[in-house]
């Protein structure tokens, strides 16, 4: 077994099923299967298809989630070289990356919100999932990033796009009730990002980074509840096993706004999902979050946490 930090394995261990923890410790390799969605506003998904056919690369479609492909991995250089990449036909990304617009399920004509959205992929899939229809807020609060979340915008297609450099934990306060989805993918330890035998990969981990990361957290998905109108959906995410990220950070929710907090169940058609787990550090959390879904990595996707949150009225 490749090397993995002792602490985070430990952790690991008391949050994954025993079942599945040799499968999830052997999917830290960092080779993942290739990704690519297809920006339907700039073409559909067949002429993508076609388009990719005639550059020799083999295509395998996701078949409940039309606009994802897999491809050879071998087809990177090429595909980022392409005129379909350069000129925003299609756009890389990491499949578990794909679930979270899937999960939100904005409609065209509404109001919604990405409150921490750069470089923008996620932004991007909303925006195709919209039609370009409806209002789209973009938030990020680190300016590098928010000029390459801009670029992508540009790039792709989605003119309903309204950007704002800014913290993200003020915007509960500046725009109460207005949004009827918002996605919260929140900045995290990015567990999923560890690579085993790459000293690299966690050398900005450690339980301390956990815990300031949770810190954020708080403020940023109370700040994205303020915003949310009655009646509509936050999807909270994150790429950390961590349960003070992902249900810690929800059970503080719920213990501030109580029964207006609704757990909705999550449907994926896969099989390497857990549970959210109900316990932790011998303290029983709510029962709901059951409803959350872990996505564990395999030779496809990296660990990705979610949650549905619906405002009752």
């Amino acid at each position: 077994m490749a090397e993995l930090p002792e602490e985070f394995t430990t952790r690991l261990q008391s949050i994954i099923p025993a079942e599945k923890y040799e499968s999830v410790i052997n999917a830290f390799t960092g080779r993942r299967q290739l990704t690519v969605r297809i920006n339907t506003l700039k073409n559909s998904i067949e002429e993508a298809r076609k388009e990719l056919e005639e550059m020799g690369i083999a295509v395998e479609q996701v078949e409940w989630m039309p606009e994802a492909f897999i491809v050879p991995v071998e087809s990177k250089s090429q595909l980022s070289s392409s005129p379909a990449f350069n000129e925003g036909r299609i756009y890389i990304q990491a499949f578990a990356s794909m679930l979270a617009a899937y999960v939100l399920e904005p409609e065209p004509g509404e109001t919604v919100l990405d409150l921490a959205a750069a470089p923008g992929g996620k932004t991007l899939h909303i925006a195709a999932k919209m039609q370009n229809e409806g209002k789209l807020s973009a938030v990020e609060a680190v300016k590098g990033r928010f000029f390459k979340l801009k670029a992508n915008l540009d790039t792709y297609g989605a003119t309903m796009v309204r950007t704002f450099l800014m913290d993200g934990r003020a915007v509960g306060k500046k725009c109460p009730e207005m949004f009827d989805r918002i996605l919260l993918d929140a900045p995290c330890s990015s567990e999923a990002r560890i690579i085993a035998g790459n000293p690299k990969s966690w050398e900005h981990w450690s339980e301390r980074k956990v815990k300031e990361a949770a810190r954020k957290q708080k403020g940023l998905i109370s700040s994205a509840w303020h915003s949310l109108k009655p009646g509509g959906r936050l999807v909270y995410c994150t790429c950390s096993f961590a349960p003070e990220e992902n249900e810690l950070a929800v059970q503080k929710l719920i213990k501030k706004f109580g029964d207006q907090v609704l757990i909705e169940d999550i449907q994926i058609p896969m099989e390497n999902i857990q549970q959210g787990i109900t316990e932790w550090g011998g303290k029983q959390l709510h029962p709901d979050l059951s409803k959350a879904v872990r996505v564990l990595p395999n030779e496809m996707m990296d660990g990705f946490f979610m949650i549905s949150l619906r405002k009752e009225i």
